[in-house]
């Protein structure tokens, strides 16, 4: 064979492996709007495997059943050297929502990311809490790669050479418009696996994608009452006298308090844990959690899943358990049902069997220098990168069944999740401490099927600390995390009254979150969610190139200004926190009239607005035709049986119309159809006054409501 025979024979060979590497997947529809394609041999252990739920296909039916939303033939997979590559298109101007739960930015078109659990370290880059491999589209779709896996992801960053949009090569020397970032036009990403299975979701909207996601996933939590009152987290070593000491002193001087959280000294040790009581701390903790019960506490416990040599459940579970320690402690093997049962079975023992409410799960998350390496091996064969991506879900997943098997909801803290988690009872947390920040992924938890809380832990200021306070309160679990510090809600005496007034507001507003909770769960809708979500935001008002210089340049990519300091509570309302130092911000309201939660005056019609606040009040506002239903200001949620009256409050010019929704707000008795929605609506009579009305608790199903009352806040 000449020279050149053999150059174009090795050319040959190279395109059949180019093109075997690269497919066109064959998508099956599955749900409503919702399609699945599986590319190679996938893993036997992924994301939903771990979480084990099952989606919701009535409620996805609900939603309708709209077209494949992309174009078939631009989507692309393909597999070489053990690892797959996936790549979706994208048009100009798209922007990109989720990949996990990032702190600092909402829009992600142009970013790098490898998807990996960690603690979150500053930086947006894929190493956070909840890394999920989920994206939305403002186009109207959303991707779903279903991989326990470190994937990498090229959100909109990476070029082609032979993409039909390829960027025009510039000279930097003299070209301005030249930049270092050319247009891309696909999300590429790469799974170290040999295959993966992939879901599309489709809208017509962001939030029908978004709903589809979290129903998919099995709905939202439902959360008890008394897990949307207010938390106190106390001091490491507090023991339980010190615990009732701070329940009296929070009932003393008229502050709610729903459920205490017990940092590490409840137990004999810790880091790793015993998962035992400390007998000279809680000598007989029994008796103990019995008191807090009586006095309308609950007790929620801290713990990490590293067991200590003096647990006694060690020597059981140590062959259930990887090759590395955490902190000298075994790091069970919780794909294995044995090690699940006997982790479960300690804690029921000692804890859940004497009424404990739920858990804190702390250090499921990671810092690369004390957890397990990626070179640790588990008996079950799932690697280490694996258990890493799924340890918080698999805890989740496990304490949740704990309280269904005693037909009791719980309501907890988690340090890690992923996708799959969206119906597991649990909020989000960390060590980081940035207010901002926190807000920013209070937003972003909307788009990946989580929860998170702002929580407050302590402050310099009087300021400072009321700024943090009423946005707790507006977040899915109203929480102090006192446990270095042992700060109150009334450590601050100069805003004392300003964080009395927010606490009672959080329970006053029970009703209208629970239900919003409820939507969550039966419909998918987040209870807090990013501005991005809100139908007729009016995003073009504030649309602004990402370099004034490009000019008509056809590769530019349209970038809008981030709305990341304000966010939808549930149905009607907007919050526009303010932070430290500041007096006035703009808030950008949809389209549509908003009127003040506080006074019910107008504040604006789908414009950008500039507000100033004292320290006394967080800006609300509330949308047209808004209906809200308030309880009186009570110092603990109602208990199952125990009826509250409602005042509901009307606000706008508009017909209104909420659905409120009853159950007992303990049980999972609503999962066998035992709740109520109570339909409200507002309408102008003939003499032009607006009447109210509310419909009556279906025969045999809950009915909490006492007395209702009516406050039309619109004059």
């Amino acid at each position: 064979m000449n020279k050149t025979l053999l150059q174009l024979f090795t050319l040959f060979l190279l395109l059949l492996t180019f093109k075997g590497r690269s497919q066109t997947p064959a998508w099956k529809e599955v749900a409503p709007g919702v399609w699945k394609t599986i590319i190679g041999n996938p893993d036997q252990f992924d994301l939903l495997k771990a979480a084990g739920v099952q989606p919701n296909l009535e409620a996805l039916k609900k939603l309708g059943n709209p077209g494949f939303p992309l174009p078939l033939e631009d989507i692309s997979a393909g597999i070489f050297e053990g690892t797959t590559s996936l790549r979706f298109p994208l048009v100009k101007e798209e922007q990109l929502f989720g990949f996990g739960l990032n702190f600092k930015t909402i829009q992600q078109r142009g970013r790098i990311f490898q998807l990996h659990v960690d603690h979150y370290g500053g930086r947006d880059n894929g190493r956070t809490h909840a890394p999920v491999p989920f994206y939305i589209s403002d186009r109207g779709y959303g991707v779903f790669v279903n991989s326990a896996r470190y994937i990498t992801v090229y959100a909109g960053s990476a070029v082609r050479k032979d993409s039909p949009n390829a960027p025009v090569p510039k000279d930097r020397n003299t070209d301005k418009s030249w930049t270092a970032q050319p247009y891309s036009d696909a999300v590429e990403m790469l799974v170290p696996a040999k295959g993966v299975e992939i879901f599309l979701f489709a809208g017509p909207s962001m939030l029908d994608v978004v709903q589809r996601f979290n129903l998919f996933n099995g709905g939202g939590c439902l959360p008890p009452r008394w897990g949307l009152g207010f938390t106190q987290r106390v001091p490491t070593v507090y023991s339980g006298n010190d615990v009732i000491a701070e329940a009296r002193a929070f009932a003393e001087k008229g502050y709610p308090l729903d459920f205490i959280g017990l940092e590490p000294g409840w137990q004999s040790k810790s880091y790793p844990c015993t998962l035992e009581w400390d007998n000279t701390r809680f000598p007989d903790p029994e008796k103990f959690v019995k008191t807090m019960k009586e006095m309308g506490i609950r007790l929620n416990l801290w713990t990490n899943p590293y067991i200590s040599p003096e647990s006694p459940v060690f020597q059981k579970i140590k062959p259930l358990s990887g090759t590395h320690t955490v902190w000298g402690g075994v790091v069970p093997d919780l794909t294995l049902p044995e090690a699940q049962h006997l982790l479960l079975g300690q804690m029921e023992k000692s804890q859940t069997d004497i009424g404990i409410s739920g858990y804190k799960i702390d250090e499921c998350d990671g810092y690369d220098n004390w957890l397990w390496p990626d070179v640790a091996m588990f008996p079950s064969g799932n690697s280490a990168e694996q258990l890493r991506q799924t340890y918080g879900l698999l805890l989740q997943k496990m304490t949740t069944e704990l309280y269904r098997n005693k037909n009791t909801r719980t309501y907890g803290l988690t340090r890690a999740s992923n996708a799959g988690g969206s119906s597991f009872p649990y909020v989000i947390y960390n060590d980081y401490y940035s207010h901002e920040d926190f807000i920013t992924a209070l937003i972003n938890s909307s788009f990946s099927g989580v929860l998170w809380t702002p929580e407050v832990r302590s402050s310099k200021t009087g300021e400072e600390w009321i700024r943090r306070m009423q946005t707790v309160c507006f977040s899915p679990m109203a929480m102090i995390n006192a446990w270095a510090d042992g700060t109150k809600p009334w450590s601050f005496p100069e805003v004392e009254k300003e964080v009395k007034e927010i606490t009672l507001l959080r329970m006053q507003l029970m009703p209208y979150f629970y239900s919003e909770f409820a939507k969550y769960h039966f419909e998918g809708i987040p209870p807090f969610r990013a501005m991005n979500l809100e139908q007729g935001f009016n995003i073009k008002a504030i649309t602004e190139l990402k370099n004034a210089n490009l000019g008509e340049n056809p590769y530019a990519v349209a970038v809008t200004k981030e709305i990341k300091d304000q966010y939808m509570a549930g149905e009607y309302l907007l919050i526009a926190p303010l932070f430290k130092g500041q007096t006035e911000r703009e808030v950008v309201l949809p389209q549509g009239k908003w009127y003040d939660l506080y006074t019910g005056k107008l504040a604006g019609d789908g414009e950008i607005i500039k507000i100033t606040a004292g320290l006394d009040k967080i800006p609300v506002f509330v949308k047209d035709g808004g209906i809200i239903p308030m309880m009186p200001p009570l110092l603990h949620a109602p208990a199952a049986g125990e009826k509250f009256d409602l005042e509901i409050r009307y606000y706008g010019t508009k017909p209104g119309h909420y659905l409120l929704y009853d159950d007992d707000g303990e049980t999972y008795n609503y999962e066998k159809g035992d709740y109520s929605w109570r339909e409200i609506i507002v309408t102008h009579s003939r003499n032009g006054k607006l009447a109210g009305s509310i419909s009556k608790a279906e025969k045999g199903k809950p009915d909490n409501i006492g007395k209702v009352t009516w406050k039309i806040m619109t004059e």
